[in-house]
């Protein structure tokens, strides 16, 4: 279960009980959790308490995620737990676009809607617990409920995708691209560092094709002219005075000019560009740019006008066709790129993907051989580059303690939830949202190890 965490007195909690109660179970990628925060937002502003159990839910709602055969297992089990341990449930997410494949298993569930489907979240809740006769507006931060810590959240600033790479049925599931408007971004992230964000992680399908959809016109925030675009949004957030990280960027030409803000500390140097392969063939089968070599100049470009800028990529292996020498070539790119980070998936059949209907499939055992193969490589490259960095002395941001009782944190180059982290050595607990200046120490081949320096 998913719920809002913060304190409550008794007196709260006593009638919070005597209001509905939702209870949320949210999976998938940061854009779903972005999704979920904003259904839970508008429940609490409505009234409904969130429940922290399924036991003291009176609903619950499954926010699915459909992108990958694993996520569409995941998300059935939810559904399936949902309904065994509560009984009503409303899903929503990916997973939803396909109700048919949610009816023929679980017949039962109370609605079924699409990603993004606020409104009709909100009345298919209403359909089955109206809401109190006096909302709680009290009740909702400015900012909204978050699912997050209190010292980052995410930023999301479109919805959709208008690429067709044949591996992806996202424009299926969530539509096109449509840009939120400039000024609703802004306001929203003043908000979020109002409540203490220190970092705000910026997201979309296809966070670089920002304002693409609408043609990049002028909009008014406070007293400037700014182009709806994410050169402009990222100066513009640049003056708040936090991180600024961006993710799920397509390498569109403009990523240079992006970079080059990194290189003026105006935001975080981490460029997170899912370049998917490296041979030529492949990536003209995936309908992704198919020029390897003008990649690594672009790279090389990239680190020239920042050289502390970070990379971080994924990648398919056995995608349809993907003989060793195209796998050889993928190697031969990691190799000269040199990457900072790297996550790496077997490709899968998903139902509705343009690359299904590609000859020459690859056996999984051959795939899996090389996806192990590929991340054995990254590992050398991630233990060498983190070696380098022994001896330095950075700014991390501190998340919190581990199961173990260590207290972690992250630099400006390890995004949340999905690169290694940094141990800080420290005598008490360090409060999340906490930021000071440590010594890099010690590394491994994913995470770093490090000893505060002492303040003056």
């Amino acid at each position: 279960m998913t719920v809002e965490a913060s304190p409550k007195s008794a007196h709260a909690t006593r009638r919070e009980r005597r209001r509905p109660a939702i209870g949320f179970v949210s999976l998938g990628c940061a854009k779903a959790l972005v999704d979920s925060e904003r259904i839970i937002t508008r429940l609490r502003a409505e009234g409904y308490a969130i429940a922290a159990s399924y036991a003291e839910a009176d609903l619950v709602v499954v926010n699915t995620c459909g992108f990958l055969l694993s996520a569409r297992a995941e998300s059935l089990e939810a559904i399936g737990e949902a309904l065994a341990e509560n009984g009503k449930v409303v899903v929503t997410g990916c997973l939803g676009a396909e109700p048919e494949r949610i009816r023929a298993a679980f017949p039962e569930v109370l609605a079924i809607t699409g990603p993004h489907q606020y409104e009709a979240v909100l009345a298919a809740i209403h359909a089955q617990l109206p809401p109190p006769h006096a909302p709680y507006l009290e009740l909702v931060p400015p900012q909204g409920v978050r699912l997050t810590p209190r010292h980052y959240a995410y930023l999301k600033i479109a919805e959709g995708c208008d690429n067709r790479c044949s591996f992806c049925i996202i424009p299926k599931l969530r539509g096109g691209l449509v840009s939120r408007p400039l000024p609703e971004i802004l306001a929203e992230a003043e908000a979020l560092v109002a409540a203490g964000a220190r970092e705000l992680v910026v997201i979309a399908q296809d966070t670089a094709a920002y304002g693409r959809d609408v043609r990049y016109p002028p909009a008014s925030w406070r007293g400037r002219s700014v182009r709806t675009r994410l050169f402009d949004l990222c100066e513009e957030l640049g003056r708040l005075g936090v991180w600024i990280r961006l993710l799920y960027l397509y390498p569109y030409p403009q990523l240079d000019r992006i970079v080059e803000l990194m290189a003026e500390g105006k935001i975080l140097p981490y460029l997170d560009v899912p370049f998917q392969h490296a041979s030529p063939a492949i990536l003209k089968a995936m309908r992704r740019p198919a020029s390897t070599e003008r990649m690594i100049e672009r790279i090389r470009l990239w680190r020239r006008v920042c050289p502390e800028l970070a990379i971080r990529s994924t990648f398919i292996v056995g995608f349809p066709g993907e003989t060793e020498e195209d796998f050889a070539q993928l190697l031969a790119f990691l190799e000269e790129a040199r990457l900072d980070r790297v996550g790496c998936f077997v490709y899968e059949p998903v139902d509705g993907a343009a690359a299904n209907a590609l000859p020459d499939g690859v056996p999984e055992e051959v795939a899996e051989d090389r996806r192990a193969r590929l991340m054995a490589l990254q590992e050398r490259i991630s233990a060498e580059k983190l070696r380098a960095r022994v001896g330095r002395i950075e700014t991390v941001l501190i998340d919190g303690q581990d199961e173990a009782g260590r207290t972690v944190g992250r630099s400006r180059f390890e995004a949340p939830g999905v690169d290694g982290v940094v141990f800080v050595e420290s005598s008490e607990p360090l409060a999340p949202g906490t930021v000071l200046e440590v010594e890099i120490t010690a590394a491994d081949v994913h995470d770093l190890y490090a000893r505060p320096i002492a303040r003056p």
